[in-house]
């Protein structure tokens, strides 16, 4: 004969695994999370990434048909048009901006009118790495 266990001994085994699932969801890292598959992070290369933003920023203009001169920098041929970098001190990683580029290749056209205006363009939240600190 199998005893039954009793409904107070139920809830506390439910209660038990539920308590060890939340445990080892919190002591997990969460995918994305940079060392999350163990791979190291490094550091963005500003060449690379100006050259990847310009050509997203170029696409945009183009099937937005936005006339900014923002957007005729970014369309120009060559390998050192509109090239930029980091500013000091500002040290973002690779995923940051693969981040950064992804946010840009999903705006809208009317999120990059405000990206590309010439009087005064907005920064998606995704590529402000290193925000300017408040003065007090």
């Amino acid at each position: 004969m199998n005893p039954q266990p009793t409904r107070s001994g139920q809830r506390s085994l439910v209660t038990r695994l539920v308590l060890t699932g939340l445990c080892a969801l919190c002591l997990a890292p969460t995918p994305g999370d940079i060392g999350g598959c163990g791979a190291p992070s490094s550091d963005l290369g500003a060449r690379r990434f100006f050259a990847a933003k310009r050509a997203t920023d170029c696409k945009h203009c183009r099937e937005c048909s936005l006339a900014t001169r923002q957007c005729a920098q970014s369309c120009q041929p060559g390998p050192d048009a509109g090239a930029a970098a980091f500013a000091d001190n500002c040290f973002p990683l690779v995923h940051d901006g693969e981040v950064c580029l992804r946010a840009l290749e999903v705006a809208s056209c009317d999120d990059y009118r405000a990206f590309m205006s010439d009087d005064e363009p907005s920064v998606p939240t995704e590529c402000n790495f290193c925000p300017a600190e408040l003065e007090p």
